[in-house]
């Protein structure tokens, strides 16, 4: 009876943290721009996403065209909230990734011609997980601070 109770037990906790296991966010996506929102920062005209992501290893490959240019970066970022530095068109930027709950949050600052640029994204994703929106604080020395949310959709 006893080692019967400790394998149901162990089944249920099994299923518990399943159930709560953080998302897999593997795929292409591609920004619905209709969705979202940039307020009075310029919107790009195109935005396409590759994300592989295997155990805390998030790759992710960002293609972006706006009216004055084409670019395609590329960062690496591990889940763990360990920093993880990655190289830019215009110099290195340092970050860190982090579950919180099913939610993952990528902090990040660049030196641009002596400031310093940060961002604070919050993923999320949809239930179905077609939908991958990502809400970003921006804080600019010239500039400001401002919200900017994003709404891809796998492809």
């Amino acid at each position: 009876m006893k080692r019967s109770l400790a394998a149901l037990f162990c089944l249920a906790t099994t299923a518990f943290v399943a159930a709560f296991a953080a998302p897999n966010l593997s795929g292409e996506w591609k920004l619905n721009l209709a969705k979202s929102q940039y307020g009075t920062v310029p919107a790009p005209l195109e935005v396409t996403r590759r994300i592989k992501h295997e155990g805390v290893a998030l790759f992710l490959s960002t293609y972006q065209k706006t009216q004055q240019r084409e670019v395609t970066s590329e960062l690496l970022y591990t889940t763990d909230g360990k920093v993880c530095v990655n190289k830019m068109s215009t110099g290195e930027a340092s970050g860190t990734a982090k579950w919180d709950g099913d939610r993952l949050v990528i902090e990040s600052s660049q030196k641009v011609q002596n400031a310093e640029l940060k961002s604070r994204e919050v993923w999320m994703l949809s239930p179905d997980g077609k939908t991958l929106t990502i809400a970003t604080h921006l804080t600019l020395p010239q500039q400001g601070e401002f919200d900017v949310k994003q709404v891809f959709e796998k492809q």
